[in-house]
């Protein structure tokens, strides 16, 4: 094979690789694939890179991290390869792979993906590969489900029923929780932790952690949202605790800061460490539930905290704790509280999430200091190539993958 034929042909893509926004060739405006001498000055922020510590992001859109229940043993599989290489050929700034346990009992369902032991590594690094080599960076959420645990895929749940018992591959005897206070009627009702159980549990996200390290992945993002365990340390209505982990406000943040003092040993200084939180837990203040439980306020005073021990971005989710939870969606319900937070928070970076469906309404979260990135979740399913189309739709010229640009929409038909 010569020089030539084994040269490494991903690195001579033009710009920061596919997504990000690069000048137009005269080649490019003859053949028809656009009519503009260059792009807008400023970019819109949407394709502005933004760094974070060391690691610099050729845009600003994130896969957010949503569960595929597709691994087997905690393995990730050839799904997670072409799932998440998708998102690495249409140009995502950032992909953050799923809630992925950090230990086995960790995990929602027996399907979720894991990092509790280093045969995990390989595979990973392999998901992590592909996407360096088509210039996406990539994080990983690491998780603990907690009370949340030994549950089923979301299309096994109308024929079976949410929770898992042993016969159907789940744990019930260790669903663990601060509490023992089940998440609904028909949830299982966690084992209370103790002190012993939450020292491990802390270390088994610090093992994660360098297991991730070792993997390659650019950025940590701690689970610390949706009802499991770290969020359920955090709220008063799953954290029922009297010792140094429940009651107040300094006590209930002491799992979570814990954690995160410990990662930030271990995880590279040159790495960005992200926090996903649920700012609010959207249930009413009631007899029952005096505080309403997690509130928007607490997360404010938490992101201040986190910041001076580490945390780089905090991305902002909601709800999760009870199911007496009303959310009022609508078309970028959460982006408040990204914009709350960084707000009060001097310093931080956040992500907004939640039903941005939109390439215009994305950018203009961006340029209204809203958020400094927006996290594209179901959007994504349905539209992997939603970077490519926002690129059309806000006038900017961004680079496809060599393989895919002659897949390019033209303004004029040519075959110059």
């Amino acid at each position: 094979m010569t020089t030539e034929e084994s040269h490494d042909f991903y690195q001579e893509q033009r710009g920061l690789g596919p997504g990000s926004a690069i000048t137009p060739t005269a080649s490019d405006v003859s053949q028809g694939y656009t009519t503009q001498a260059g792009n807008p000055s400023p970019l819109p922020k949407l394709f502005q890179p933004l760094k974070i510590r060391e690691l610099t992001l050729k845009n600003r859109t994130v896969v957010s991290p949503m569960c595929m229940y597709s691994s087997q043993d905690g393995f990730a599989t050839d799904f997670h390869m072409v799932h998440y290489g998708q998102y690495a050929l249409h140009g995502l700034g950032l992909i953050i792979v799923e809630a992925t346990g950090v230990s086995p009992e960790g995990r929602i369902t027996s399907n979720c993906l894991g990092i509790w032991k280093d045969e995990h590594i390989e595979k990973l690094r392999q998901v992590v590969n592909f996407a360096h080599v088509n210039k996406s960076a990539i994080g990983i959420q690491l998780a603990h489900s907690g009370r949340k645990g030994s549950s089923r895929p979301v299309w096994h749940i109308q024929e079976y029923g949410r929770y898992a018992d042993e016969a159907a591959g789940g744990w019930p005897q260790r669903v663990f929780g601060p509490s023992p206070v089940p998440f609904d009627e028909d949830s299982w009702t966690p084992q209370e932790m103790s002190l012993e159980d939450i020292h491990r549990v802390q270390q088994n996200f610090v093992d994660a952690a360098v297991r991730a390290d070792k993997a390659g992945f650019d950025v940590i993002e701690i689970h610390s949202a949706h009802g499991y365990l770290v969020h359920e340390f955090l709220s008063p209505i799953s954290n029922k605790r009297t010792d140094d982990y429940g009651g107040s406000f300094k006590n209930r943040i002491r799992f979570i800061v814990e954690i995160v003092q410990a990662i930030r040993e271990v995880w590279p200084q040159e790495k960005p460490l992200f926090v996903r939180i649920s700012v609010t837990d959207w249930v009413q203040q009631s007899e029952e539930i005096p505080t309403g439980g997690w509130t928007e306020e607490e997360s404010i005073e938490l992101a201040k905290l986190l910041s001076d021990v580490g945390v780089d971005l905090i991305d902002c989710s909601s709800s999760g704790s009870s199911p007496k939870q009303e959310i009022p969606l609508g078309p970028g319900y959460q982006v408040r509280f990204s914009t709350s937070i960084k707000n009060e928070v001097p310093g931080i970076f956040t992500g907004a999430v939640g039903l941005i469906t939109d390439p215009v309404q994305a950018n203009n979260i961006l340029e209204e200091s809203k958020a400094d990135l927006v996290f594209l979740a179901r959007t994504l399913l349905r539209q992997p190539s939603f970077v490519l189309d926002a690129a059309v739709k806000l006038n900017v010229f961004a680079q496809y993958l060599h393989q895919y640009e002659r897949g390019r929409n033209k303004t004029k038909y040519s075959f110059t």
